[in-house]
């Protein structure tokens, strides 16, 4: 399938992820092998879940709009740097969007980003990442189980993401309703090219996300090592006052209301999350809308 609505070219620079080429006709999948589903399926049931904010072990730092009582989102774009970090198999360090809901206790969210995490991926290089949860409790990575439907043959929804200068390696992903199909696409934002939708999740996988989301959000997430040793998380530096370039940023949020159409979100509205500032920091950007990380240690 292709989404019904249109994917406009960016004008914001970032660096595409593109390392794929399949014929036409195919898209790519990656292997799974029974290592990696175990571990997907482990790491699945630890997720931090961005709607409560509260997983054990797990320390986090972004900004987050709750849109409970007015009209339900639809979807959001955003810009988060790539850094390359120190993590340990026993730990993970991220950067995510995600929009979701919680209606009666039932969470729904959908979150792309990059992800180091070596017992997952095998490796300590920074992965392209897709989760979501749905109905009946159900979550799971990527392509590990039935769910997420790849369409591009050039990006795929995992992947390692491409090298480039610090500082200087950024992603930009929308997540997306179709209002035609109902169903969550995601999407490469491009430079100065033709954005590239991925994929999409099917809207059966939900239960309470079917007419938009109540909440969506941008920022780091680390897991700590069962020592209690918690990784770095953004590029391993605290934000400072006035250099955006000192830690990871965000560039931006564009938010997608009723009118189906992506406006500047409302910064008086963002709700700041922050649970560890003894490692972590988080503070209002000067050019960026924000800056975010930290160095981690056993006493965050």
């Amino acid at each position: 399938m292709e989404p019904s609505f249109l994917i406009p070219k960016s004008k914001i620079q970032v660096k595409s992820k593109t390392i794929i080429d399949c014929p036409n006709g195919t898209v790519p999948i990656f292997r799974n092998t029974k290592e990696y589903v175990a571990n997907a399926q482990y790491f699945a049931e630890e997720h931090f879940n961005p709607i409560t904010v509260k997983s054990h072990g797990t320390h986090f730092a972004g900004v987050r709009l709750n849109g409970k009582g007015r009209s339900p989102f639809h979807g959001m774009a955003s810009w988060i740097s790539v850094h390359n970090l120190n993590v340990s198999r026993d730990q993970v360090s991220y950067a995510h969007v995600y929009v979701g809901s919680r209606v009666n206790n039932i969470d729904n969210f959908i979150e792309t980003g990059w992800m180091i995490n070596p017992s997952l991926f095998g490796d300590g290089r920074v992965w392209g990442y897709g989760y979501f949860k749905g109905a009946n409790g159900t979550g799971c990575y990527n392509t590990i189980c039935p769910g997420f439907v790849q369409v591009s043959k050039t990006d795929h929804i995992s992947g390692p993401l491409p090298e480039g200068p610090d500082g200087k390696r950024n992603i930009g992903s929308t997540i997306q309703q179709d209002k035609k199909s109902g169903n969550w696409w995601v999407t490469d934002i491009r430079y100065k090219e033709d954005d590239i939708p991925i994929g999409y999740w099917p809207k059966e996988l939900f239960d309470v996300i079917g007419n938009g989301v109540n909440t969506l959000g941008v920022g780091g997430v680390v897991k700590t090592s069962p020592s209690g040793n918690s990784p770095p998380m953004g590029n391993g530096h605290r934000p400072e006052d006035k250099d955006d370039m000192a830690s990871a940023r965000v560039l931006d949020i564009l938010v997608m209301d009723s009118s189906l159409k992506f406006k500047l979100v409302d910064r008086s509205k963002l709700e700041n999350l922050l649970d560890s500032d003894k490692c972590y920091g988080l503070r209002k950007g000067n050019k960026n809308l924000f800056t975010f990380g930290g160095e981690g240690g056993d006493s965050c």
